[in-house]
């Protein structure tokens, strides 16, 4: 899922080009009308509350009833229904009002029905994945604001290509899945699978901070309103592919 929105050239640098444009050229935008931060943490904040609305629901329905054929379809609907509407939204920036909502409830069904797949084998796992999650977002945002850690040109590039490389790794599994092709060493719970999910799970973080940087890129460059439920939108994608693999991973050193 980050993939869809780290490598993708309207993520890029030259992203709010034509917005400074606008404004040194002296085509003001009144104050009201510019992303903010403060919008865009309130606009993630309801797009967090999407997600566990439905995630709760989904949660809920099948923890009680333990019926397979409604956890299924929910999480088919989640994952693909919301990965067509990122897709969307990366390609379509001014519909984010609309879409990152639509995201973020279809992201909750497939959450909540997979973390209670797994809290039935491996019971609290799912509020685990929920804290560290969480944590790290926390972790993340403030190494970035002290400093510690500074987006430049290398490291932006650096993330990007490991990013790319896992998605296509992912991509290339899923192909070859059809054929009963396996990557059973990865996917195992032995040292190497868990060793390339705290690698994954390390990425996934260090992507919060290129969102991070940029919101505060688009805060910068007076970039209209509407970038502000980009921006959170950026933020969900993350949160949401790394909660999956923090599930994945503490999955792997539960099987031990």
């Amino acid at each position: 899922m980050a993939l869809i929105k780290t490598s993708n050239p309207a993520l890029g640098q030259n992203t709010f080009s034509s917005f400074a444009q606008s404004q040194y050229g002296g085509n003001l935008v009144d104050a009201s009308a510019r992303m903010s931060l403060s919008g865009t943490v309130n606009k993630t904040g309801v797009l967090l509350l999407c997600t566990v609305a439905t995630a709760a629901w989904t949660w809920n329905s099948f923890i009680h009833t333990h019926d397979l054929g409604f956890a299924g379809p929910a999480i088919a609907l989640g994952f693909f229904g919301g990965f067509i509407m990122a897709m969307v939204t990366c390609y379509k920036m001014a519909w984010a009002p609309v879409t990152a909502p639509i995201y973020a409830l279809l992201e909750g069904l497939a959450l909540g029905g997979f973390s209670a797949l797994l809290e039935l084998k491996y019971p609290g796992i799912a509020m685990q994945a929920v804290a560290l999650t969480f944590g790290t977002l926390f972790v993340m945002l403030l190494a970035y604001k002290s400093g510690l850690i500074k987006v430049t040109q290398k490291f932006r590039m650096g993330v990007v290509a490991a990013t790319g490389g896992i998605m296509v790794l992912y991509l290339l599994e899923f192909a070859l899945s059809f054929f009963g092709i396996r990557f059973t060493t990865i996917n195992g719970g032995g040292p190497i699978g868990v060793a390339f999910s705290l690698f994954v799970v390390a990425i996934a973080a260090l992507n919060l901070v290129l969102d991070f940087d940029f919101v505060e890129q688009g805060v910068a460059y007076g970039a209209p309103k509407y970038m502000e439920w980009y921006g959170a939108f950026g933020i969900m994608v993350t949160l949401v592919w790394l909660y999956l693999e923090i599930l994945i991973l503490l999955s792997k050193m539960r099987r031990n």
